[in-house]
């Protein structure tokens, strides 16, 4: 089953030192190399700051644009992966491979393939019904 793994954060106000940045690139460099090395890797991008970020909305048959994210939060959507895993268990093991699940936090949603039907809260859980 394909699972998202969401990455959020803090977003730094100033840049972090150079070695805990090249720690972290590392941390995340070697768990991507890791996943894909086992077949579990289907993609994974890291998103600019929030700063960048355009929200559409259409309202009364108009396109409204507002200058960034949706919702306004202590931490924000900083990057994604999508994996192939064999389970819920599988996936929150991975999310907590994450290097930012130590400072921030990992959403874990499956995909809903279509053609399939709607998840109940159980089996969102994960709990066999």
């Amino acid at each position: 089953m394909r699972y998202l793994l969401l990455i959020y954060a803090e977003e730094p106000t100033e840049a972090p030192p150079p070695d805990v940045a090249a720690a972290e690139l590392q941390g995340y460099n070697a768990f991507t190399e890791d996943i894909r090395r086992r077949g579990l890797f289907i993609a994974g991008e890291a998103l600019h700051p929030t700063s960048t970020a355009t929200t559409v909305q259409i309202k009364d048959g108009v396109l409204i644009t507002t200058d960034g994210p949706f919702a306004e939060t202590k931490e924000a959507l900083g990057g994604f992966y999508l994996v192939e895993a064999r389970d819920l268990d599988e996936a929150i093991e991975l999310a907590g491979r994450i290097p930012a699940a130590k400072h921030g936090s990992i959403e874990v949603r499956p995909i809903w393939e279509f053609g399939e039907a709607p998840m109940g809260s159980a089996e969102a859980a994960g709990v066999a019904g």
